[in-house]
C-alpha cells in the first residue's frame, strides 16, 4: 500500500537534519522542485496569488481558488505538499472546512496562521506592512478546531500553527502563542519574521518536542537567511524558501521580455532547448505510455502519416 501524503511528511519530520522546502506556486514550478530532488513542498500564497490572480497576497484571492490550485499542484507530484490554509479563512469552524478540503485534495500539511480575517481587514503577509492578530483565545481555539477536523476525518495532515505576533505585538507573545499552539496539539510551529538570529534560537528552545518551521523570505524579509548548517544548529527542523521560484522567474521573464522586444531571442543558457522543454512537460513519458495502447490500425496510420506522431 502506498505511503499516504501525510506519513511521508511525517517520516521528513522524524528523521534527522534540517529539510528544506522552496514554495511552488503552480503545477510546472512543483514538478521542477520534484526534478531538483527535494523531498517535499511549500505552497506559497503570496506566489499563487500573483501567479494566478496578477495581484497581492492581501486577502484577494479565495478559497476555492488556492485549493483548486493546490488540487492542479498535488496531482502533478509524488512528493508531499503542504498547504498555505492562510487563517483558516474566518472562525473556527471556517478553519474545519479549510482542513476538511485541504485532506480531501491530497496535501500533506498545512499551516494556519493568526492573522485577523479579512471580513475585519486585509490580512497581509507576514513580512509586509498592516499586519494585525486575532486575540489569544481565538488563535488558540483555530488550531484547536483544526486539531479537532483532523480527528473527526480520520486523518493524519500535519498540523503547523504558525503566528504573526511577533511583528503585530511583540516577541514575548510569539512566544507565548507558540507554546500555546503546541499545548493544543500542533504539530509544527512557526513565528513569521523573526528579526534576529537570537530570537530564532530563543523560538526553538520552547516546547522542544514539537518541531520548528523557519520561513526564510528571500531578498530582504526580516529574518536571517540562516544556512542549513546554522539553522539545525539553531534547532530548526523544515525551512521554507517561500520566494525563490517566483522572484527567478519574474526576473527570467522580464530579461526575455527585454530581448525580444529588441528583436533578439534570450541568450543561449538562459533558457532550456526545446527538447529539456518537452522533457520537462512530460512529452517523452507520455509517448512511453502511449505505445502501450498502440493499436495495429495506429501503427499503420502513423507509419503511412496519416496521423501526426505529435513529436514536434
Amino acid at each position: 500500500m502506498a505511503e499516504s501524503p501525510a506519513k511521508a511528511l511525517r517520516r521528513i519530520l522524524d528523521s534527522p537534519g534540517v529539510h528544506l522546502g522552496p514554495a511552488c506556486f503552480d503545477a510546472l514550478s512543483a514538478k521542477l522542485v520534484e526534478r531538483a530532488g527535494f523531498d517535499y513542498c511549500f505552497t506559497s500564497g503570496f506566489s499563487i496569488s500573483a501567479a494566478r490572480l496578477g495581484l497581492p497576497d492581501v486577502g484577494l484571492i479565495s478559497f476555492g481558488e488556492m485549493m483548486d490550485q493546490g488540487r492542479q499542484i498535488i496531482q502533478a507530484v509524488s512528493i508531499p505538499i503542504i498547504a498555505d490554509g492562510d487563517n483558516g479563512y474566518g472562525n473556527a469552524m471556517n478553519v474545519k472546512r479549510t482542513i476538511r478540503e485541504a485532506i480531501r485534495a491530497g496535501y500533506a500539511g498545512i499551516f494556519l496562521e493568526d492573522q485577523i480575517g479579512m471580513q475585519v481587514s486585509p490580512k497581509a503577509c507576514g513580512h509586509t506592512r498592516g499586519r494585525k492578530v486575532v486575540p489569544r483565545d481565538e488563535a488558540v481555539m483555530r488550531i484547536k478546531a483544526a486539531i479537532d477536523a483532523r480527528k473527526e476525518s480520520g486523518s493524519d495532515i500535519v498540523i503547523i500553527a504558525r503566528t504573526d505576533s511577533r511583528q503585530a505585538v511583540s516577541f514575548e507573545e510569539s512566544l507565548w502563542r507558540s507554546q500555546a499552539f503546541a499545548d493544543v496539539g500542533a504539530d509544527v510551529l512557526l513565528i513569521d519574521a523573526l528579526a534576529s538570529r537570537e530570537e530564532m534560537k530563543a523560538f526553538c528552545e520552547i516546547a522542544p518536542s514539537v518541531p520548528k518551521m523557519a520561513n526564510l523570505l528571500e531578498g530582504g524579509g526580516k529574518t536571517p537567511i540562516l544556512n542549513p548548517t546554522e539553522l539545525e544548529d539553531v534547532g530548526f527542523k523544515i525551512a521554507a524558501y517561500p520566494l525563490s521560484l517566483m522572484g527567478v522567474s519574474i526576473r527570467a521573464m522580464q530579461n526575455a521580455l527585454t530581448a525580444i522586444k529588441g528583436g533578439k531571442i534570450p541568450s543561449h543558457g538562459s533558457i532550456p532547448t526545446f527538447e529539456e522543454i518537452k522533457e520537462i512537460v512530460g512529452f517523452n513519458s507520455y509517448y512511453e505510455e502511449e505505445k502501450r495502447y498502440a493499436t495495429k490500425t495506429d501503427k499503420v496510420s502513423s507509419q503511412n502519416g496519416i496521423y501526426g506522431s505529435g513529436k514536434e
